[in-house]
């Protein structure tokens, strides 16, 4: 689905990638976590086509991202942000219908699509007449994934879509999108800081270090077979931060 050869991203002189080879397999859902600083809303950025790498190439469906339209991409490509990234001054309804409405698509078609996405999220109607500022974090984050599947985009890309919600919000809506992941089968790349939820929802989990991808792979294969010291100290401190109940 995406494939990155050799991807170098800097900013003011400081590499936030650096020399990146990845490929994601459509069908699967692939984590990207690392610490702060380690490159992965860079190759967020990248992956959206709202960044353009300084060196290597960003391949969609074996399409150099930098060569294609961007209304196309943003047909194909669904994205939710933290605290969903919804436009202030639209309701719910008006921010999920936006591009198809400009895609030209009727209103009979919008509502239907609307309908069955508000089933599949278990999302009230009432809450699309709600300016986002009248939402809960839940709502938003329900809202901005029924716009990211609205025009039923191939590929799913979500920053951090949970980290700003309380934990038993948190906890339901990871049970919610696992379910959605699964039943409609796109590929799914999801950024996170959480060791725990990116077991949760990966089939693939790439570790990121000052730009660089230093292992990928299951999580039973990131504890049980380290690439090194560093990826050792990762799982150890992720499970630390973990207070028994």
């Amino acid at each position: 689905m995406f494939r990155l050869d050799s991807v170098s991203k800097s900013y003011a002189g400081e590499r936030a990638l650096d020399g990146v080879s990845l490929t994601i397999e459509p069908g699967n859902t692939t984590v990207l976590i690392g610490p702060s600083g380690s490159g992965k809303s860079t190759l967020f950025g990248l992956l959206t086509g709202l960044m353009k790498p300084d060196a290597g190439t960003v391949y969609f469906r074996d399409q150099d991202i930098s060569r294609a339209s961007m209304s196309q991409l943003r047909q194909r490509i669904g994205y939710v942000i933290q605290d969903g990234g919804l436009f202030p001054h639209l309701t719910g309804r008006a921010n999920v219908s936006l591009m198809a409405s400009y895609l030209g698509w009727t209103r009979n078609k919008i509502s239907s699509r609307v309908d069955e996405l508000l089933e599949l999220t278990r999302l009230s109607p009432d809450v699309l007449a709600r300016y986002p500022a009248e939402m809960s974090g839940g709502q938003r984050q329900r809202v901005a994934l029924v716009r990211a599947l609205m025009l039923d985009a191939d590929v799913l890309l979500l920053d951090e879509p949970l980290g700003a919600l309380d934990p038993m919000v948190r906890a339901a809506l990871q049970d919610e999108l696992a379910k959605i992941f699964r039943r409609l089968r796109k590929t799914v790349v999801l950024i996170t800081h959480d060791l725990a939820e990116a077991a949760f929802f990966a089939d693939r989990i790439a570790l990121l270090r000052n730009g660089r991808v230093v292992q990928i792979g299951s999580i039973i294969e990131l504890e049980n077979s380290p690439a090194d010291d560093f990826v050792r100290q990762f799982v150890r401190a992720q499970h630390l931060t973990r207070v028994p109940l």
